[in-house]
């Protein structure tokens, strides 16, 4: 047990669902109800520590189902999933929060827990006196706190309002004041929810790379909640996949997110079919059918991996044309063109068929994170054959690994990303 910070163990955990109880329209029903209250309520009372699955399978539900890891000193592992797929139950049971219904969670070292927004704050009390408030939740003392007290003011950028009542806070300074603490007052374990998604972006940052410095140069253990796929493709060293409640990954990033991206599902944003795309133009002599964006191993995605070759493939069929060239538009999800692609651009035609593909191959795909649409035009110098605007297709970009950092421009910095060497000499 000397190298583990925390054993899960078939955890398991159930909620009851609310029923509402039907009202008696006559007089009558209503005193009889009445009396039979006690006896009803009494009954409720001993159900709660009473569970007959078969009886009451329709009002509960397992939001944990016999989960079982362990997590090792200094680790960092990354937990991701939909949502309602049990993510941050985990968390409130570990944290201690909850308790689980079947199974046991056991914690080797103090936990500094981060949530939710702003958690264990009192909005009467200044910032200042919830930093000290926060750190004995925590386990700290005060001394502990007074040297620490500087480091978390700056880190969390509010020292103009540390004396002003945390009720006048916005959320995203609320969030800032309550990471700094938690991640600066030495928690042997760290456990953090999807709460930085409040934050700005630059402050996102900040807070990745505390985590990292407090893993890697101070040997805490992390628990991290997100569905930032590429701060967890960055930040930890194991990630677990969560699917209804159960365990579906247990393994390294890389892994687990490819799981989560998956293949082409129900809710693809891939158009195999050319739904929405009645706004159209061109003499239709030649015609879009279908369109799919496929990953570097030639899998129908409907996310894509900033750095890594992507494929947009698109199935047409001709009525009597011998070449054409064709054009592909990327526009950001705010209908700014961020880059093109043309046959026109390199001198090469496009051969017709009757019926064909054409593929467009994009070594490195050069976008930051964000959601994309696609607009194509297939044509020739004079004529439009056909033209989608910006809905041939779309898709998601979650994860950069574009440059070896990791790191992209923040919002509204650039949709692009180009490589780059930086040089400098002295000056006599």
């Amino acid at each position: 047990m000397g190298d583990l910070a925390i054993r899960v163990e078939r955890m398991s955990k159930l909620y009851r669902l609310g029923q509402k109880t039907a009202n008696s329209d006559t007089l009558a029903g209503t005193l009889f109800s009445l009396a039979a209250a006690p006896v009803r309520n009494l009954r409720a009372l001993r159900s709660l520590t009473r569970f007959d699955p078969a009886r009451e399978s329709e009002s509960v539900v397992w939001a944990l189902k016999d989960v079982t890891f362990d997590v090792k000193k200094g680790e960092v592992l990354g937990i991701i999933g939909p949502n309602g797929a049990g993510k941050s139950t985990v968390l409130k049971v570990l944290s201690r929060i909850t308790q689980p219904t079947q199974g046991r969670a056991v914690v080797y070292g103090r936990v500094g827990s981060l949530l939710e927004v702003g958690t264990g704050f009192h909005p009467e009390l200044t910032g200042r006196e919830n930093i000290y408030m926060n750190g004995t939740i925590l386990g700290m003392s005060k001394r502990e706190i007074d040297g620490k007290f500087d480091q978390i003011v700056d880190f969390s950028g509010v020292e103009r309002f540390l004396d002003t009542p945390v009720k006048r806070y916005s959320s995203g300074m609320q969030v800032r004041l309550a990471f700094a603490v938690a991640a600066h007052l030495d928690p042997e374990i760290l456990i953090i929810d999807e709460v930085l998604a409040v934050g700005d972006v630059e402050f996102q940052q900040k807070c990745l790379k505390r985590m990292e410095e407090v893993s890697k140069g101070e040997g805490t253990t992390v628990l991290f909640v997100s569905h930032n796929l590429g701060a967890i493709r960055n930040l930890c060293t194991r990630t677990i996949v969560l699917m209804k409640g159960q365990i579906v990954c247990d393994d390294t990033p890389e892994r687990a997110i490819k799981l989560i991206m998956g293949g082409r599902s129900s809710g693809s944003n891939n158009n195999t079919k050319g739904e929405g795309w009645q706004l159209r133009g061109g003499d239709g002599r030649v015609r879009i059918v279908a369109a799919r964006v496929l990953d570097k191993y030639n899998v129908e995605r409907e996310s894509l991996v900033s750095g890594e070759d992507a494929i947009f493939e698109f199935q047409y069929v001709n009525s009597g044309v011998d070449v054409f060239d064709f054009s592909m538009i990327i526009f950001d999800s705010t209908g700014v063109a961020a880059t093109s692609f043309s046959t026109l651009f390199n001198g090469s035609k496009i051969e017709a068929s009757k019926k064909g593909v054409v593929r467009c191959v994009v070594p490195r795909l050069p976008l930051n994170i964000g959601t994309y649409n696609v607009g194509v035009m297939v044509f020739d110098r004079s004529t439009i054959y056909d033209h989608i605007p910006q809905n041939a297709l779309s898709f998601n970009i979650p994860i950069s690994v574009f440059y070896p950092t990791g790191q992209t421009p923040s919002f509204g910095k650039g949709l692009t990303l180009t490589d780059c060497i930086w040089d400098a000499d002295s000056l006599s």
